[in-house]
């Protein structure tokens, strides 16, 4: 029986698994509707944010008429707005006609045009075109206009340009939503706007309720962002977007950045919505910013906020359903985005979810296939007994009560026996290499709160003749360069079992020894700057000429530290503090007088003997009060071994011996700079430079 319930049990598993893989209609619709729960069991809270609505309401209408309204009327809407303040208007509407209520139409019409003439000669037909009057009007302060998708239709393609997007990883704007083609806009306000999005909620929910919004469109004409980020992104003054890639993956998104602010997305470039209850104090009737006197109140409710103008009004039609089964203005989930957005607080739900729980399901299905035996024994005791004697037993609960015990232990043992675990691997699985990350969860290892003396090799790697390239390349072109090469960087530090630190600048931080012990960790940190070397030689092969002049400088040093998680309750990451990090931050610095990429302390030398050095003097660094002995890294021990290293060594040491006693150090230079070709070139620089650097090998 035993075997019969697990084959079975099996075969349940594979069936529903590749149910789930499919993901049919009615398994979406569950699952939509189990995530509506959640939402309606926990919405998020009102939040006094700076977003307002400016609502073309029923009173609104029923004062300055049906819709669409004149667009000098638009223009005195946006001037009031500005007047009161507001940082960024956004207009949730559709201008993809010229104004029919516009005057200079009227010099048009076959009927009229020969009756009327401009007498007045300070008028012109462009003070009687309201369109013109109302461009005016948006080019005073940074206004967004939307454009949504549009079926068919020989309007011309928009060129979206008045913004720039970045991408980091594998073309992820490839993934984004396309749109074929968008709604027009009337030239003479998409030129005065200073931002263009669009307008778009359209889920890819089957059914109408909004969940999750494109942030991101993919157009023929460039990327069209939404709306929302367009709004935030003026105010906060930025002029590109930066599109974050999945790690090795092509054509997809993880998050859009405007300024500060990471914004994560599923791998189409869509924002899953998070939503709280409909609440009044978000809107401000148009109306009431159209009345003639200037109101002090409401200007404490517009100044300084970011405002999206759009409709309450049910004839409309721009009346969406939430999550939480509210019927709300569509601007109103625009407004929900820029909360989320100002607030940072997101639904994260990544593709690999879904692997995640197919896989949860087949754990699941055979703990309870294996848990099932019993369960099914006691229902064929019960059903025997009723037959033969008449007995009710019931089974029922001892199966229920006992399937929910179990799951209820296998959840107490993950979310309490495992916490840890999972807290340590959340910590360091950003910058620790798997293998040492899987040490940690092996061992258990405890890592002190606060941190703990230990003794440490640390380096720092900059991008040298970065500036200069900056200047040369676009903003798009450099961004991809760098995190190209900081993504190769980081690979060898990780494959020699080092943790990265933080990236500054143009500047990687690293460190070995921790948090795990690492034997002959000086001598893995200098392998690994001898790897970021050699990797840096084929990055720069596969590039143009332009930017084959990068170069390294590395600093390594070795010393005790304090190591830990360092910062505040909220916020810390793990790193390390102490004299040794000044130190390997101004060996990295003396690689540029001293001439040469790979520059260590005496400690980091002598545990690693075996690999090629060269001595470099003793440098005064900044912040110590005594010179400090320095050597080049020159390659590794398959070089230290080689006759010519050898010799060049043996010419080192009597050149070193020559500065020392003052003697004549010309003919010992010629000799040093002619081993140079069998060994590493790059020491050209450093012997040039020696002549000027006599006080560095004199001093004690």
């Amino acid at each position: 029986m035993h075997r019969t319930i697990v084959l079975i049990g099996l075969v349940l598993i594979l069936l529903f698994s590749g149910i789930r893989l499919a993901d049919p209609a009615p398994v979406k619709s569950l699952r939509l509707a189990y995530f509506d729960y959640l939402q309606q069991s926990h919405p998020r809270d009102w939040q006094d944010l700076p977003v307002r609505v400016v609502d073309l309401d029923e009173a609104s209408l029923a004062k300055h008429g049906q819709w669409p309204w004149p667009r000098t009327t638009l223009a005195d809407l946006t001037n009031r707005l500005r007047d009161y303040g507001a940082v960024v208007v956004a207009f949730d509407t559709l201008f993809s006609e010229p104004d029919r209520y516009s005057p200079a139409r009227l010099l048009d019409a076959p009927r009229i045009k020969d009756l009327i003439t401009l007498s007045d000669t300070t008028t012109s037909r462009a003070d009687l075109d309201n369109d013109a009057v109302f461009a005016a009007a948006l080019g005073q302060m940074p206004t967004v206009l939307g454009v949504a998708a549009a079926i068919g239709g020989d309007a011309p393609a928009m060129a979206f340009d008045k913004a720039g997007f970045a991408s980091l990883g594998q073309d992820p704007l490839g993934g984004a939503s396309r749109i074929q083609q968008t709604t027009p806009l009337v030239p003479a306000l998409a030129e005065a706007a200073a931002g263009i999005g669009s307008i778009n909620l359209s889920p890819r929910d089957s059914s109408d309720t909004v969940r999750r919004v494109p942030l991101v469109w993919q157009s023929g004409k460039g990327a069209l962002p939404a709306l929302t980020l367009e709004t935030l992104r003026l105010a906060l003054g930025e002029t590109t977007y930066v599109a974050r890639g999945v790690a090795d993956v092509s054509r997809a998104m993880q998050s859009v950045q405007v300024g500060a602010y990471v914004v994560p997305t599923d791998s189409n470039g869509e924002f899953w919505l998070h939503f709280r209850k409909e609440d009044p104090r978000l809107y401000v009737s148009a109306a009431d910013v159209l009345a003639p006197d200037f109101d002090a109140a409401l200007q404490d409710r517009l100044k300084g906020h970011l405002v999206l103008v759009g409709t309450s009004a049910a004839g409309l039609l721009d009346i969406r359903t939430t999550a939480l089964g509210e019927r709300v203005p569509g601007v109103s989930v625009h407004a929900q985005i820029l909360e989320q957005i100002l607030t940072e607080s997101y639904l994260k739900r990544a593709d690999m979810t879904a692997v995640l729980e197919v896989f949860s399901f087949v754990c699941i299905g055979l703990i309870l296939a294996s848990v099932m035996s019993p369960a099914v024994a006691i229902f064929i005791v019960s059903h025997a007994q009723f037959v033969r004697q008449g007995v009710l037993f019931d089974a029922s609960f001892p199966i229920l009560a006992g399937v929910l015990t179990y799951g209820i232990l296998t959840a107490y043992q993950y979310y309490v026996s495992d916490w840890e675990k999972r807290k340590i691997r959340k910590s360091f699985s950003q910058y620790l290499a798997p293998s040492v990350l899987a040490e940690i969860e092996r061992k258990g290892y405890d890592i002190e709160l606060g941190g703990e003396l230990r003794p440490v090799t640390v380096m720092f790697s900059d991008i040298r003749n970065f500036t200069p390239l900056a200047e040369r390349l676009t903003p798009q072109a450099l961004v991809s360069l760098l995190n190209d090469l900081f993504t190769i960087l980081t690979q060898k530090i990780l494959g020699r079992d080092g943790t990265v630190d933080k990236y500054i600048g143009d500047n990687v931080m690293a460190f070995w020894n921790a948090p795990l012990p690492i034997d002959g960790h000086e001598r893995a940190a200098a392998k690994a700057a001898l790897d970021m070397r050699a990797a840096l030689g084929e990055f720069s092969a596969r590039q143009d000429d332009d930017k084959q002049s990068i170069a390294l400088a590395t600093g390594l040093a070795v010393g005790e530290v304090l190591v830990g998680n360092i910062g505040s309750e909220q916020r810390f990451n793990y790193s390390v503090l102490g004299d040794t990090v000044n130190v390997a931050a101004r060996a990295e610095a003396a690689c540029r007088p001293i001439g040469f990429d790979i520059v260590a302390t005496q400690a980091a030398r002598d545990a690693a003997d075996d690999l090629a050095w060269l001595f470099a003097g003793s440098i005064a660094l900044k912040g110590k009060s005594a010179r400090v002995a320095l050597f080049v890294l020159v390659g590794d021990e398959a070089v230290a071994g080689s006759p010519a290293f050898e010799a060049l060594a043996q010419a080192h040491d009597a050149l070193l011996a020559a500065i020392r006693s003052g003697e004549d150090t010309a003919v010992l230079l010629e000799h040093c700079t002619q081993q140079l070709g069998q060994v590493e070139p790059r020491l050209a620089e450093f012997y040039a430079k020696i002549p000027d650097r006599y006080g560095d090998f004199r001093a004690d």
